[in-house]
């Protein structure tokens, strides 16, 4: 009876726990686009100066040099380009995927400043649509074999004295 209980009241609170999934994988989403924009609006600056001095971006970035402030503002703009371009490629995957697809995709959720900000803002709703109720049916069954197996793990030493006394 004990393992019972324990079992779903793990299964309903991995429920809980992952139902929230969709709703704040949509709110990573929207800061994720507000990044991307902000890391565009930063390029765009770095390239209009490029183009303003007859320069790609290539080569505007390989003439940074000389100088430790230099080398260090050439390694910033490469990540800045770098972490654009890995934001975006997360944005459209994320933002072409429905949303029940979404719940197969966390790799996608990986930025870890972006993941600290929205959790920090992160609000649980009661999950309302169909992502939500199969997030939560999924996360109550792994809630209750995490649980299950658990119990089983712990109590393996005593079942193996109880046979050792017949």
């Amino acid at each position: 009876m004990f393992t019972k209980v324990l079992t779903l009241a793990g299964g309903i609170a991995c429920a809980a726990l992952s139902s929230q999934y969709p709703e704040f994988t949509q709110q990573y989403m929207q800061r994720l686009g507000g990044q991307v924009d902000a890391l565009a609006v930063v390029i765009r600056d770095f390239d209009t100066s490029a183009r303003s001095a007859d320069m790609t971006r290539d080569a505007a970035l390989a003439s940074m040099g000389g100088s430790v402030f230099l080398d260090n503002r050439r390694k910033d703009m490469r990540r800045t380009i770098a972490r654009h371009e890995d934001l975006s490629n997360d944005l459209e995957q994320l933002s072409n995927a429905s949303p029940l697809a979404r719940i197969s995709m966390p790799h996608r959720l990986r930025d870890t400043a972006l993941i600290s900000a929205t959790y920090k803002e992160f609000r649980p709703a009661i999950p309302l649509t169909l992502e939500g109720f199969i997030s939560a049916v999924g996360g109550f069954f792994v809630g209750w074999g995490l649980v299950l197996a658990l119990i089983h793990f712990l109590s393996w030493p005593l079942r193996r004295r109880r046979l050792a006394r017949f």
